[in-house]
Order: structure tokens, then C-alpha cells, then sequence
């Protein structure tokens, strides 16, 4: 609990003005909530016509008497009233007084409330923002071997699991504690034999209710977990729905989902037994401490006349108002304990390091100017290695190609030249500066990325071309498409550039959408390209228009290709070809075919994996 609270403070303080109001406030509800019952005493000796005679009027004698002074100014008041023959007048004034009380209690718990619904929300937008900044800016890596369901799962549910149920406890932290010591104070005043059997009420209860939600946490824990599957059967389902109903396989999805569906209704149902036996068991109690009170508070006003009928019905009140508060308490500690096991799987990404970080002093880099060199880079994901000692130079201005089949680590490549992974061994560089030592910002901004995937999001044809450029003209989006040979296409339709390209550009065939995807990296207009087997899924006249598009874009750019068919590499001023991490050929096209080995072989078989 500390160590949750501890990690929400820097959240909390910036609404710090919030919290303060929100204390003041509820400190002030919790007074009057303990006067709002004491203010029925007057009432009650009215209507029971035993209102203390004073004749003469009580005379101020310090802060410390006020309670003094206020009880004989009103018995003053109310008296000379009652003698006047007009007791109608005293009683209104002490149902005034109740009005009042009762009144400013709701008035000052309303504003009490208010103040902390902007902490509440404010807080939790500013998580949301810092966990989705996190999650962004967290290397490529990190989510190679997790879960994008459960990443979702975590900003979306648990955040709201926070939200719902460890902020329950912030709202009754000062509220119920301040209104039952509050009532005690004036309870041990009236009678502190009462008061022992209602104060023997709280440790009974949270003794019982500890007991019972010793496991809450837990199944909690494991049932965020399982939400997180369920959101990852539901993306991948979405995702390759055309994969999923071309192979009749709904039926083995549908499997994963029920089963995860089901797993999470049996912990729902466990968490739910535990978090409704709060209500009855802090009732019970309550009951009881009532029934005992009854018991020995009649004997009090009926036998040993030690305490007065209308005070010990005020007593009652006071007694309800610390087992109201009492019984909230009990039942946020259930809830709080799903918070805690959300809050713990949002702060894990939190506090997760970025294994990549800028170095405190990297360099940013402005221009490229020489070449990009390779240097005895060896490279693995897991286990094994899928570069070894790899070296190669691309001079500015040049093309450099790689080829081979699948596995022999040509995409490996471009994750580390980008720096979505770093080297285990060797060292890549630009103009002489090792990219390690580089910030990764300025990195990327010198490169275009055009993957074999075209990943568009589902938004407008020009804002997803904005990418490259957020402040270009609509000029230079069109130049870009032109460039792309998309605009032939994009002109057609009704909307133009406005035009929504649907969810992953699902609106448009796969040449149009890496036709988009270039038109991006064309408005960036970077000085090096990495082309990532950018026509390898696409039909010949799509891959005709895809290659124009390319070669068009690649006049005076640097550019490493990763190729799959040879029409991308034929003019390619050097070719690299790959074998399981290490280079077994390098030359041009014509210098590769003479050698009559590997490559000539890949060539023949038309298969650049």
C-alpha cells in the first residue's frame, strides 16, 4: 500500500491545491456530521418539554468554553421563548438548527467531493499520458517477447481498475476517519461507558475483514492478467481475420476466447463472494453493537438515570454515524485491494528501463555526409546468432543491397542501422559517429522506412503521409504521390487526399497502399532509405508501378535495400549476398552473375527471400 502511494505522489502533487481543499472540506463534513445528530438534543427537550431554564444570559469567557456558552445562550434563547408561552418559536429555531447542521454537513461534503474528482481524474489522465509516452518510447524489443494485449490491457482496464478502486481509498482517507473521531470526542462526552462498546465494534470488524479478503489481491492479479489475454485473442482475431475464416478456423479462436472468457468469470466470482460479504458482515456488526447499545443505554436511562432519553437517542445517531463510515471503510478495503493489483501491473511498465536509452551526452546529428559503415557487427535475439562478424560500406549517394533466403538475417540489418535493436558486438556508424552514441531522434530523422508490411493507420490519405513532414504543404503531398505514382489513383477518388484509408489501409489493394507508404517517405525526403523487401507481397504490374516509385525516390539517396526479387537490385551498386548472418558474395549484378555461385543460383530461381 505505502509503495503504491509512494509512486502515485508525483502524480498527486501536481494537483496538490485539490487535495488540500478536499481535506478542509472533508474535515468540515466530518464536524458537522457528528453536530448534525448532538443538534437534535434541543429538538428533542423541546418536544419532550424538559429544556434547561436559564434566565439570565451566559457571558463569553474564552475559545475554550465555547460548548459551554452555546449550550446556555441556546437554552437561554429557547427558555425565554417557553416562558413567553410561545414554545411553537423554540421549537422552529431547534429544527432551524437541524436544517442547518444537516445542511452544512451535504454542502461541505459536496464541495469535499468535487475537489476530488479533479484530483481523481486528473491524476488518472496524467498516468494514462506518462504510461502511453512510455510505452511509445520503449524500444522494439520490449514488446518482441510480450504481449500487445496485455500492453492494452494495462493502460485501458487497469488504469480504470485504479481509478474505481484505489481511489476510493483517497476519497475516505480523511472523510470517515476525521467524521468517527469526530463523533467519539463528543460521545465520550456524553457517556464513555456507551462509548467503549461501539469502539469495540472497529477492531472486531477489521479483524473479521482482513481475514477475508487475504486473497483478493491475488486472484485480482490474476484476473488483470487474463483480461490481457483476452484483449490479445481479440487483436489477433481482428488482425487476421481474413486468415482466421480462410482456414475455417473461428472455431480454435473461439476456443482461446471462451476459455480465457470463462477463466476470467470464475475470478470474477471469487473476487465477487469476497467483496459482497463486506456489506453483511460490517452489518451484522453493526446490529449487534446497536442491539448491545439498546441493552445497556436503557438500563443507563431507564434504571441508573445516569444519561437523559433525548441524549441517548443523539448517542444512537452519533453510534450510527461511526458504523456508516465504519462499514464504507470495510468495503473499500475489498476494492482497494483490486487497485493495488492494478495499480502494481501499471506501475511494472512504468518503472520498466529502456535498455536503449540516449546516452546523457549524445550527439544529434543534422546532415549525413560520408557513408554509413558496418563494422564487424555480430547480432542475436535470443540464443543464437543471426549476424557474425558482419562489415560493409555504404558510401552517400550509393546503393548497397542484401540478399538472401529467409533467415539469413538481411531484416536484421535494418532493425540495426534504424536501432531498433543494438549490436552485441562490432559497431555501426555514420560519418564517423558510432549510432550508439547518437540520439536516436536525430538518427532516424536522416532515414525513410519502407517496410514489406505497409502500415497505414486509419485516418486520412494526407495525414498519413503528414507523418514524414507534419508542416508540408498540400503541394508537397501531392508532389510526393506523384513521385509515389500514387496520385494517378489518389486524384480519382471523391475525396482526394481527404480520403480514409480504413483500419491498416484495408480501403485500397496492397500496391496502393506501399505506394502511400513511399509517398511518406518521399515528403520526409531524407538523405539515406532503407527499403525492406518493400515489393516482396506484391502482384507484377503493382510491383511495375512499386519499382518506378522506388527507383524515382532513390535518385541521389543513399540506400540499403533488402531484397526479395531481382528486379529491385539490378542497378544497385553493390549487392551483398547472405548466408545464416555472413556475407558469401559481394559485387554488382554482372560481377555476381560471373562468379556463377550462390547468387546466380538465387537469380535462377527468381526466390530473394
Amino acid at each position: 500500500m505505502k509503495k503504491i502511494i509512494h509512486q502515485l505522489l508525483p502524480f498527486i502533487k501536481k494537483f496538490k491545491k485539490h487535495v488540500i481543499f478536499n481535506v478542509f472540506f472533508n474535515l468540515l463534513y466530518a464536524l458537522f456530521s457528528a453536530l448534525a445528530f448532538v443538534s437534535l438534543i434541543p429538538m428533542l427537550k423541546v418536544l419532550f418539554d424538559k429544556t434547561a431554564v436559564v434566565t439570565k444570559a451566559p457571558v463569553w469567557e474564552g475559545v475554550f468554553k465555547i460548548k459551554d456558552y452555546g449550550e446556555q445562550l441556546l437554552n437561554y434563547k429557547m427558555s425565554s421563548f417557553i416562558q413567553e408561552g410561545n414554545p411553537q418559536l423554540a421549537l422552529i429555531i431547534a429544527i432551524a438548527l437541524v436544517i442547518s447542521t444537516f445542511l452544512l454537513k451535504n454542502l461541505f461534503g459536496y464541495f469535499g467531493s468535487q475537489h476530488m474528482m479533479y484530483l481523481k481524474n486528473g491524476v488518472l489522465t496524467d498516468l494514462r499520458k506518462t504510461m502511453f509516452n512510455k510505452i511509445i518510447n520503449l524500444p522494439v524489443s520490449f514488446y518482441s517477447k510480450r504481449q500487445k494485449g496485455d500492453v492494452m490491457a494495462r493502460i485501458l482496464g487497469d488504469i480504470n481498475e485504479v481509478q474505481n478502486s484505489f481511489f476510493i481509498l483517497l476519497e475516505l482517507i480523511v472523510r470517515e476517519p476525521a467524521t468517527i473521531v469526530f463523533s467519539l470526542i463528543i460521545m465520550f462526552t456524553i457517556s464513555w461507558q456507551l462509548s467503549l462498546f461501539v469502539l469495540g465494534f472497529i477492531p472486531i470488524a477489521g479483524f473479521l475483514i482482513s481475514r477475508i479478503g487475504k486473497s483478493l489481491k491475488k486472484n485480482s492479479l490474476r484476473q488483470q492478467q487474463e483480461s490481457g489475454r483476452l484483449i490479445s485473442t481479440v487483436e489477433e482475431s481482428l488482425t487476421g481475420l481474413k486468415i482466421v475464416k480462410g482456414y475455417n478456423a473461428e472455431s480454435i479462436f473461439g476456443n482461446k476466447f471462451f476459455t480465457s472468457a470463462d477463466t476470467i468469470l470464475k475470478l470474477s466470482n471469487k473476487i465477487g463472494l469476497k467483496n459482497n460479504l463486506a456489506g453483511p458482515v460490517s452489518e451484522v456488526l453493526g446490529i449487534a453493537t446497536i442491539a448491545i447499545l439498546l441493552w445497556y443505554g436503557g438500563k443507563l436511562v431507564l434504571v441508573d438515570k445516569i444519561i437523559e432519553g433525548e441524549t441517548f437517542i443523539a448517542f444512537m445517531g452519533l453510534a450510527y454515524a461511526i458504523l456508516t463510515p465504519a462499514k464504507a471503510i470495510s468495503k473499500a478495503s475489498y476494492r482497494v485491494k483490486n487497485g493495488l493489483a492494478a495499480a502494481d501491473r501499471v506501475f511494472e511498465i512504468l518503472h520498466e528501463e529502456d535498455q536503449m536509452p540516449d546516452l546523457p551526452n549524445a550527439k544529434e546529428i543534422k546532415t549525413f555526409n560520408d557513408k554509413i559503415s558496418i563494422e564487424n557487427i555480430s547480432f542475436k535475439y535470443d540464443e543464437d546468432y543471426v549476424l557474425k562478424n558482419f562489415s560493409v560500406e555504404v558510401p552517400k549517394g550509393k546503393t548497397v543491397a542484401l540478399v538472401g533466403q529467409s533467415g539469413s538475417g538481411k531484416s536484421t540489418i535494418a532493425n540495426l542501422v534504424t536501432r531498433f535493436y543494438d549490436v552485441n558486438e562490432g559497431e555501426i556508424s555514420i560519418d564517423g559517429n558510432n549510432i550508439k552514441n547518437v540520439t536516436k531522434k536525430s538518427l532516424r530523422h536522416q532515414m525513410g522506412l519502407v517496410t514489406q508490411d505497409s502500415i497505414l493507420f486509419n485516418d486520412t490519405i494526407k495525414n498519413n503521409i503528414l507523418l514524414g513532414k507534419p508542416d508540408a504543404t498540400e503541394d508537397e503531398i501531392i508532389e510526393a504521390l506523384k513521385i509515389a505514382n500514387a496520385w494517378e489513383f489518389v486524384n480519382q477518388l471523391p475525396n482526394g487526399i481527404e480520403t480514409n484509408v480504413g483500419d491498416a489501409g484495408n480501403n485500397f489493394s496492397g500496391g496502393q497502399k506501399q505506394r502511400l507508404s513511399i509517398a511518406r517517405a518521399v515528403l520526409k525526403n531524407p538523405p539515406i532509405m532503407i527499403l525492406d523487401e518493400a515489393t516482396s507481397a506484391l502482384d507484377t504490374e503493382s510491383e511495375k508501378l512499386v519499382q518506378e516509385a522506388l527507383e524515382n525516390m532513390m535518385k541521389n539517396r543513399t540506400s540499403i535495400v533488402i531484397a526479395h526479387r531481382l528486379s529491385t537490385i539490378q542497378n544497385a551498386d553493390q549487392i551483398i549476398v547472405m548466408q545464416k548472418g555472413e556475407i558469401v558474395e559481394q559485387g554488382t549484378h554482372q560481377e555476381l552473375l560471373a562468379k556463377n555461385g550462390m547468387y546466380k543460383k538465387l537469380v535462377e530461381m527468381q526466390s530473394f527471400d
